[in-house]
């Protein structure tokens, strides 16, 4: 019987082991994370993933960055955008301090590592029909998307993104609770591979663990949904100090004039104050407390100032960089791709071993 060790509880415990690990043996790890190229990156995307990404680098952990193109193919977005899109978001990466130029890091879209691609084939026969009808993940995107036609490829997301994780033996992948279903599939993947085809000699892959943020989830400027480029409630990275002053007037508070931080009772509000705690790094109560009475356009000119000051230097290198946008992002892409396909054709070459099909490339 297969073991599985996917309860909520023994990820929170791996992730803080890791946690813990991390700063004294970075070489340890291999970090896969990555995006989808659907445009510009968002503030929610810095405070919840990017900050991260940065950090664990800056530790010497070696990180892959992914960009999903082909998953853009399955909720049929437009294909004509992306590759603005992939310009858009590897000039955020690079202006947030991910650095390509450090050894250790590598950015690439996958559909340019057909190795990678064809750990597919024999994932799949790995995987349940069943398991992936069930992927809470899937069935939130489907809905998202507002999917009545279902394609193969969104059911099968989940697989891809184990080939993502596992073709370069990534061993742990940046996540939030709702992303670990996910996860927990390429673990399970990663397992039955090598119980199948190992047995005897060394696993080819590691089980993945998940890196849990312990940044809050960002609400949009609604202050009832998950901040999203496709719900227009999103601050963008690259947008200047006026655009962000504006859309910050424009978010959703409540009609209380004294500033309390209660989540439940006040999301609105609550989700202000903690974005002015993530730039600035204290406690939201505190920032409350202090702006009191003073009610919800003190609360919002707080905001702005403390998403100016942080976005600043952001803005600025990005701004220089995209000055020669098309040069920067093809060196960037050029290294991550060549370092990938290597990475991708070792471990495809491992597989085949494993799986007794590499007759057709040993001697006559």
């Amino acid at each position: 019987m297969e073991n599985s060790s996917g309860t909520f509880e023994e990820s929170v415990r791996r992730s803080a082991a890791i946690w813990r690990d991390l700063p004294e043996h970075p070489q340890r790890y291999r970090v896969l994370t990555g995006d989808r190229p659907t445009g510009a990156l968002h503030i929610g995307h810095y405070f919840g993933s990017l900050r991260n990404r940065v950090k664990l680098q800056n530790l010497g952990v070696e990180l892959f960055v992914v960009i999903a193109d082909y998953q853009v193919l399955t909720d049929h977005d437009s294909v004509d955008k992306v590759p603005e899109h992939v310009r858009e978001i590897v000039l955020d990466y690079l202006s947030v301090g991910i650095d390509p130029d450090q050894r250790s890091t590598y950015v690439f879209p996958h559909s340019h590592v057909p190795a990678l691609n064809q750990l597919l084939v024999p994932f799949l026969t790995l995987v349940g029909m069943g398991e992936l009808d069930r992927n809470p993940t899937v069935k939130e995107e489907i809905d998202a998307a507002g999917l009545t036609n279902v394609n193969a490829a969104m059911y099968a997301y989940p697989v891809h993104q184990a080939a993502d994780i596992l073709f370069c033996k990534g061993n742990v992948v940046p996540v939030g609770r709702d992303q670990l279903p996910h996860l927990e599939l390429s673990r399970k993947i990663a397992r039955r591979f090598n119980n199948r085809f190992c047995k005897g000699g060394t696993d080819v892959f590691p089980e993945p663990a998940a890196l849990l943020s312990e940044a809050p989830k960002i609400l949009g400027l609604d202050g009832t949904q998950k901040m999203s480029k496709s719900r227009n409630n999103a601050v963008y990275l690259k947008a200047t100090a006026d655009e962000t002053a504006a859309l910050i007037k424009s978010a959703k508070t409540d009609a209380e004039r004294r500033i309390t931080f209660e989540p439940e009772r006040r999301p609105e509000v609550a989700n202000l104050l903690t974005l002015i705690g993530l730039c600035t790094g204290e406690e939201p109560a505190a920032i409350a407390e202090r702006i009191g009475d003073s009610g919800g356009f003190a609360l919002k000119q707080a905001l702005t100032a403390a998403l100016n000051d942080t976005l600043a230097p952001i803005r600025a290198r990005r701004a220089e960089l995209a000055r020669d946008a098309i040069a920067v992002v093809r060196s960037v892409l050029g290294r991550g791709i060549a370092e990938a396909n290597a990475r991708a054709e070792r471990t495809l070459g491992e597989m085949r071993a494993a799986m007794n099909m590499d007759y057709a490339l040993g001697p006559s």
